[in-house]
């Protein structure tokens, strides 16, 4: 299963004929939905695109040939109460009722909560979904969208746009800009066009990101480009969609990136391609509560670093001048937030 960020997955298995259940499926995927429930007798359904189909067998759901979690049916408090049962036993507990204002969702919420059992709730429409993704601060684990019309996806879609975790960003000082020489750097064309404004996360420490506006400004030189982001050099970090940091390096086509705007914004992107070119490279230094931090940027007056008001030009940015970055504790192992004091220099 995909696994990153709240999990969302599309039901089928609540329809009652197989050319309802077929068209759901073929719907689902067009929306850009990869984790599909379906009937045991549905499982040809898995070849009509690639997905990750979860099987449900009676009350026992399976992916992969083995069984991944349960279906629990909750009509009263008591049917509540014995889903503490599955708590560490199970990967997922599907939770469906007819009736959730009988359910004491706090309850499950925080009876799962910190354990390895992941909690999905059933919804059948996107004011249900955001109920349930924000209960208890951190909601569900996971929304089973639940619907009869296929048409009816696309706000739920609209609402997994929304949903997209916020980034704080804060503004740091630049302190420096100079040039050192030239190295390869990355060059990364994602499959969506972003806007002014929006970029992503970019530096040479972890413990601080650069905001780097796409190339969706027109400049007299070049047209706008607003897939792409000339991202920095490849020993640079980068945010992806999961909240890990990549190298730049690392990035190809396939790759689930982080678009950010300068309001904190989020959504996914995948990368098309990335390219690596020798390019004149810069670095640039900033300041945050007198801790300094840099990145390494192309020397080219279509890069662009987000501001409050705007963004500038890494040829136009002096010292003084404000930029946005967003700033984390501790330090990375494998891409990972870990705990500890990390030096990066």
């Amino acid at each position: 299963m995909s696994g990153k960020g709240k999990i969302v997955w599309v039901r089928t298995d609540h329809l009652t004929s197989s050319a309802e259940r077929k068209r759901m499926v073929t719907s689902a995927l067009e929306a850009g939905y990869v984790d599909i429930v379906l009937r045991e007798e549905d499982s040809s359904l898995a070849k009509v695109g690639r997905y990750f189909p979860i099987i449900r067998k009676g009350e026992e759901l399976f992916a992969d040939g083995k069984q991944v979690g349960v279906v629990l049916t909750i009509h009263d408090h008591k049917d509540a109460e014995k889903a503490s049962r599955f708590k560490g036993r199970q990967e997922f507990v599907l939770v469906e009722s007819h009736d959730w204002k009988v359910i004491p969702l706090e309850n499950l919420i925080a009876e799962f909560q910190g354990s390895d059992t992941k909690v999905i709730a059933s919804c059948s429409t996107p004011e249900e979904a955001k109920l349930f993704a924000k209960t208890l601060e951190s909601g569900v684990d996971g929304l089973a969208i639940t619907v009869k019309d296929p048409a009816r996806l696309g706000s739920f879609a609209e609402l997994r746009r929304s949903e997209a975790a916020e980034v704080q960003l804060i503004e740091a000082e630049v302190k420096a800009v100079r040039p050192v020489n030239v190295g390869d750097r990355v060059c990364v064309d994602t499959c969506s066009m972003m806007s002014v404004g929006e970029g992503m996360l970019v530096g040479s420490q972890s413990a601080c990101l650069f905001l780097v506006q796409s190339e969706a400004m027109d400049s007299q030189y070049v047209s706008s480009r607003p897939f792409r982001v000339n991202a920095g050099a490849v020993h640079a970090y980068v945010l992806g969609s999961d909240g890990r940091t990549k190298y730049l390096s690392e990035v190809k086509g396939g790759t689930e990136l982080l678009a950010v705007d300068s309001s904190g914004n989020t959504r996914p992107v995948v990368v098309g391609r990335a390219k690596v070119e020798v390019r004149p490279l810069l670095l640039l230094e900033a300041e945050v509560d007198g801790q300094r931090y840099t990145t390494i940027l192309q020397n080219a007056e279509t890069i662009r670093l987000c501001t409050r008001d705007g963004s500038i030009s890494v040829s136009e940015i002096k010292e003084g001048d404000r930029v946005l970055v967003r700033l984390e504790k501790g330090g990375r192992h494998f891409g990972h937030a870990v705990k500890e004091s990390v030096v990066e220099r």
